[in-house]
C-alpha cells in the first residue's frame, strides 16, 4: 500500500510524528507542499493520499487510476471534486470536530483583544508611559466588561455551541442565527440574520461557506451593526465582503474586525484588509495548537484504519 502526503507541513512542521500513519503503508512519502503543476506526478501510483489544501479535480483522478482513498486533513473538503470521486469509486474522508476547543479559544482571544487592549497597554508601559504618568493608572482606549454584552453567533454547530458556552461563562447574552430555524432545538435565543447584526456587541461567524452564506457580512448587513460592535471570522474568508469590511472600519462605522481566515490564502498583496483600521488578522492558526493537531493526526490514522478494514468512517464521498 502506497500513501503520499501532498502538503504535510501545515499539520506537521516537525513537532509531530507520522508513525501512526506510516504503520499502514509499505511505501510512505511526505511532501511539505505540492504545486498544482506537479500534483499528478506526486500522486503517481499511490493508493492513498492525504492533503489539506491541494485541489484534486476530475482530471487528476483520471490520470491517477491507482487512487482509492483521499483523506482530507481538515473538516472542509471543498478542494475535492466529490462527484468525480464518486464516479471513480474513490473514498473521501474528512476530520470533523477536531478543532472545536481551539477555534472557540481563538474567538475569545480576539474578543478579549478588543475588550481589554492588553497589547496596547503593554506596549505603552514598555515605551515608558507609566513611568511618566502622574497617576497610578491610565488607559489609552476604552475598556469593556463582557458581562451583559450580547454575543451573536452566526451558525450553531459544534464550534458555535462552544463559543456560546464560553460566552455564558463571561456573563454574555447569547443570540444565534441558524440555517433552519424550524429545526433549531438549542436553548439560546434564535433570531433572524438582520437582528443578529443589529443587536450584537460581538458577532462571531461559524457557518460553512455555501452559496447562501457567501459574503453574508456585506455592505448591507454591516451597516446594521452598532458602531461599537466587533465582527469576528474564524470560519471561511468568503463569508465576508472584505472591501465592505474595510470601508466600514475606515469610516468608523464598526469598532473592529478580527479574522483568522481570508478570501485568498496566503494573503494577497491587494487584500483590502491589509493595514485597515482596527483590523486584527492571524494567519489561519486557530486550528494549530499542538494538542489540536495531535488530535487531527489521530483521527486521520483512525480514518485510514477503518477504510482498510472495509468500514470507512467520516466519509464525505
Amino acid at each position: 500500500m502506497k500513501l503520499t502526503v501532498m502538503d504535510g507541513e501545515a499539520l506537521n512542521p516537525g513537532d509531530l510524528s507520522w508513525d501512526s500513519i506510516k504503520a499502514f503503508c509499505d511505501e510512505f512519502s511526505v511532501y511539505p507542499r505540492t504545486e498544482p503543476e506537479i500534483i499528478i506526478e506526486r500522486i503517481g501510483n499511490s493508493d492513498m493520499i492525504l492533503l489539506n489544501k491541494v485541489s484534486i479535480t476530475k482530471e487528476i483522478m483520471d490520470a491517477c487510476p491507482s487512487l482509492k482513498y483521499i483523506g482530507v486533513l481538515a473538516t472542509g473538503y471543498n478542494v475535492i471534486d466529490i462527484q468525480a470521486a464518486r464516479d471513480h469509486g474513490i473514498t473521501v474522508t474528512n476530520i470533523p470536530s477536531y478543532s472545536t476547543n481551539a477555534v472557540a479559544q481563538h474567538v475569545f482571544a480576539f474578543i478579549l483583544h478588543f475588550a481589554n487592549r492588553v497589547a496596547l497597554h503593554s506596549d505603552s508601559v514598555h515605551s515608558g508611559d507609566w513611568i511618566k504618568s502622574p497617576n497610578f493608572c491610565y488607559w489609552k482606549a476604552p475598556l469593556t466588561e463582557l458581562s451583559g454584552k450580547t454575543l451573536g453567533i452566526f451558525g450553531y454547530g459544534h464550534i458555535g455551541q462552544k463559543v456560546a458556552e464560553i460566552g455564558r461563562a463571561f456573563g454574555m447574552k447569547i443570540i444565534v442565527t441558524v440555517h433552519n430555524k424550524a429545526s433549531y432545538r438549542g436553548n439560546e435565543e434564535c433570531v433572524e440574520m438582520e437582528e443578529l447584526f443589529s443587536r450584537s456587541d460581538f458577532i462571531s461567524l461559524h457557518a460553512p461557506l455555501t452559496p447562501e452564506t457567501k459574503e453574508i457580512a456585506n455592505e448591507k448587513t454591516v451597516s446594521l451593526m452598532k458602531k461599537s460592535a466587533v465582527l469576528i471570522n474564524t470560519a471561511r474568508g468568503g463569508l465576508v465582503n472584505e472591501l465592505a469590511i474595510r470601508n466600514a472600519l475606515c469610516a468608523g462605522n464598526i469598532a473592529g474586525y478580527a479574522a483568522d481566515v481570508l478570501l485568498s490564502e496566503p494573503m494577497a498583496k491587494d487584500c483590502p484588509l491589509l493595514n485597515a483600521t482596527n483590523c486584527i488578522i492571524t494567519p489561519h492558526v486557530a486550528w494549530a495548537p499542538k494538542e489540536t493537531r495531535e488530535r487531527l493526526m489521530g483521527i486521520a490514522a483512525e480514518n485510514i484504519a477503518a477504510f482498510l478494514n472495509g468500514k470507512a468512517i467520516n466519509v464525505v464521498s
